[in-house]
């Protein structure tokens, strides 16, 4: 009885808009995570009775276990099921939530938000997953809006979550969280179908406690290098120590069997040169959004910002989230018209532009409004064709592997940003109050590093080959 149930189930037509619609709302939700503390970021030492020091570990913690679970996560999709592993990822997101929505203090608040971070691998599942089963014509829309849900899902969770913190108890933030979570794991069990191409072989145990341990490093060193001083023996040990692990785990990946990440397939140049400009086009983007909020919020009498609270910055942001959403069936048609090369380039122009806007015009309304917008067209069609460069070099039974790969790269590029910008920001200040504030040097500085990043990315791309599309033959493709 339960295999003629299952039979039928899998005979069941779903329409692509219902599938595009449960994965994106999955990718709209994990990367709202990223953003849901930032309304109380601040406030947490007083709020939870800490250091700011140990709070901080509530925002890194995330970024960690987010780094870490997506490239576990594809490359178990590709081998188990995709559908599978994403809700796998969700019910631990869920359960994230609901810690941290409950918790008492500083640790069981941190335990919340690192199993929140592992709810970023529904994002690169559901790539792989659109791949599997969307016909042709939807395969692109559906692909950009999935892939833009990594700058949607901010945009537009940080107004709620201001209006959330401002009105009611921080903790409801949480339970928000694991309902939105709960809703998606819901739909995507109910509307999105099995995917049966699968990739053989056993899961390399060695490979993803190397890849955990190489890039905890790395990223705690970037992270919390501010903090600790970047000359400091832990900044530098564990830098160290996470480069030299990371080199000892490429050793040991190239010599497997079945290794977690296949780096020759890696090295292909569509594959490498599109994560190169993944790394660039994440530092643009996280530096916008560093830089641009802090500009709107420092007190209009400085010359230096606007004296907008967190909401009303909030709100000049929200259209680049709006952009991202509106543009994902156009960036679909054009990345069929152009290529996806082109669509990449382009895209980091315009992000370029963006900033060009800022070093004109800001401090003003105008232009962190323009550059709001033009930041969410850039974002949108470049994050648009990056999945599809990566797919079109990969065989079919590695999609999910290769794709959460690009979405790390895309994480290593803010983690980047995040303590380049954050140094400029802190080295380069201004007394006001009594109280240490960038000035308008370090905002130029920051603006001119985003610009750099931009064409730095564009130029990347402009060197990627034209590339054939591997297909399932490559690998056997094993029923669910």
């Amino acid at each position: 009885m339960d295999a003629e149930r299952e039979r039928r189930r899998l005979r069941r037509t779903v329409p692509p808009g219902a599938v595009v619609a449960a994965l994106s709302l999955g990718g709209l939700t994990a990367s709202f995570m990223q953003t849901i503390i930032v309304p109380i970021q601040a406030d947490l030492p007083e709020l939870l009775d800490a250091e700011r020091s140990d709070t901080a570990w509530v925002v890194t913690i995330t970024l960690l276990v987010a780094a870490i679970a997506t490239p576990i996560a594809g490359r178990l999709g590709d081998m188990v099921g995709k559908r599978r592993i994403a809700l796998v990822m969700l019910a631990i997101m869920i359960a994230g939530s609901v810690v941290a929505a409950a918790s008492p203090g500083l640790v069981w608040l941190i335990v919340g938000r690192g199993l929140q971070g592992a709810g970023m691998g529904v994002i690169p599942l559901g790539i792989s997953i659109m791949r599997d089963v969307l016909p042709e014509r939807r395969l692109g829309s559906g692909i950009a809006l999935m892939s833009a849900t990594l700058g949607i899902g901010g945009a537009i969770g940080l107004p709620l979550s201001a209006v959330i913190a401002e009105h009611a108890d921080w903790h409801l933030l949480f339970w928000i969280a694991a309902a939105l979570g709960a809703l998606c794991l819901v739909l995507i069990l109910a509307l999105v179908p099995v995917s049966v191409l699968r990739s053989p072989g056993r899961f390399d145990w060695a490979g993803a406690i190397g890849l955990a341990l190489g890039l905890a490093g790395c990223l705690l060193a970037l992270s919390r290098g501010s903090d600790w001083g970047w000359a400091s023996p832990a900044t530098l040990g564990t830098g160290l120590g996470g480069l030299a692990v990371l080199l000892v785990w490429g050793w040991y990946e190239l010599r497997d069997g079945n290794p977690l990440v296949d780096l020759r397939v890696a090295a292909r140049a569509p594959v490498l040169l599109t994560n190169l400009a993944s790394v660039c086009l994440g530092f643009a983007l996280f530096a916008f959004n560093i830089g641009v909020p802090q500009v709107l919020e420092i007190p209009a009498g400085t010359g230096i910002g606007l004296g907008l609270d967190l909401l009303s910055t909030s709100l000049i942001l929200l259209p680049s989230g709006l952009m991202m959403l509106i543009l994902s069936p156009i960036s679909g048609r054009l990345i069929r018209a152009v290529g996806p090369k082109a669509m990449l380039i382009a895209g980091a122009l315009v992000q370029g532009a963006a900033y060009a806007v800022c070093l004109v015009g800001i401090p003003s309304l105008w232009a962190a409004l323009v550059a709001s917008i033009v930041t969410g067209v850039g974002i949108g069609i470049a994050y648009a064709a990056m999945p599809t460069l990566i797919m079109r070099a990969v065989p079919v039974t590695e999609s999910a592997a290769a794709n959460g790969l690009n979405t790390l790269m895309r994480s290593l590029g803010t983690t980047i940003a995040s303590a380049v910008v954050g140094a400029v920001l802190a080295g380069m200040t201004t007394q006001l109050g009594g109280v240490a504030v960038p000035d308008a040097a370090a905002f130029r500085v920051t603006f001119l590093l985003g610009l750099l990043a931009s064409l730095g990315s564009a130029l990347v791309a402009a060197f990627i080959p034209r590339g054939g599309q591997r297909r399932a033959g490559e690998h056997e493709a094993l029923p669910d």
